[in-house]
């Protein structure tokens, strides 16, 4: 078979996949403008269901929680991350470098529920024992930055692997000091996968939902918390229009990595 007769069957089940993702999600938008409460019909465009959602005090809550805690837990990741990822790279040579990626891996790979009940119990029994770390925002902080660590170091040390090591050398021989070779060559050497790392912890702690209900108190409600609360009586639009602010919010930290991305690769033309 031809290259051509290869294309265009390729080209159909790509757009066949693009429509299987981003039809669900497109159904979503369309009826967070619905004028009535009805997943059945499409009566007009109303923005009726946004104005209720930004007069709901609980939803605003949550939504700054959300943005609260996938703030802080991602700058903590990523200056934990960078500092694992660092260290992984100066002792690549080492036997023991294998047990320490496996043990990196493993909350990647375990399931949420099982990380979840897990740090809950931990915190549970540490604030019968010390009366600290009761259920709240400071909880899902810490087991937000536990899960987005492993990412963030994988992340950094493939970026250490891949530069030369003779660099590290050079700045030696130049006599630049440690703060000077942090400052002036390691940090701009690494910029991009830092501000990779970053969005993936972001969006990973806003899409959070298992851990976070796992390590919540009454008074840090997220959002995927909240919808999941306000599903159970039925999906409405405002629900929709929810969901829809955070396709938004995710597409707009995707849509500022690409253009980053973008920018680099123009400055190094």
């Amino acid at each position: 078979m031809s290259a051509r007769g290869i294309r265009r069957p390729l080209a159909v089940l790509w757009w066949v996949v693009m429509v299987f993702l981003y039809l669900p999600l497109g159904v979503v938008v369309l009826y967070s403008f619905n004028s009535v409460n009805s997943a059945a019909n499409f009566a007009h465009f109303s923005l009726r269901w946004y104005h209720r959602l930004f007069n709901n005090p609980q939803i605003i809550d949550a939504f700054w929680h959300s943005i609260l805690l996938a703030l802080i837990s991602s700058v903590i990741a990523v200056l934990l991350g960078t500092l694992i990822g660092y260290g992984m790279y100066r002792h690549r040579g080492r036997r023991r470098l294998g047990w320490i990626i496996a043990l990196i891996y493993l909350p990647i790979v375990m399931p949420d529920i099982v990380f979840g009940i897990s740090e809950m119990t931990f915190f549970v029994r540490f604030n019968q024992l010390t009366g600290l770390l009761s259920p709240g925002l400071g909880t899902m902080i810490i087991a937000h930055v536990t899960f987005e660590i492993p990412f963030v170091a994988l992340i950094l040390y493939s970026r250490f692997v891949g530069m030369d090591p003779t660099l590290f050398d050079a700045s030696r021989d130049l006599y630049a000091g440690p703060v000077k070779r942090t400052c002036h060559f390691i940090i701009p050497a690494i910029k991009p996968a830092l501000i990779s790392a970053f969005f993936l912890s972001f969006t990973l702690s806003i899409d959070d939902f298992v851990i976070s209900f796992f390590t919540s108190g009454p008074e840090s409600t997220t959002l995927p918390i909240y919808i999941w609360g306000a599903i159970r009586k039925g999906v409405s639009p405002e629900i929709n229009a929810i969901a829809t602010l955070m396709i938004g919010a995710v597409a707009v930290a995707a849509l500022l990595s690409l253009a980053l991305s973008w920018r680099r690769s123009s400055q190094r033309q």
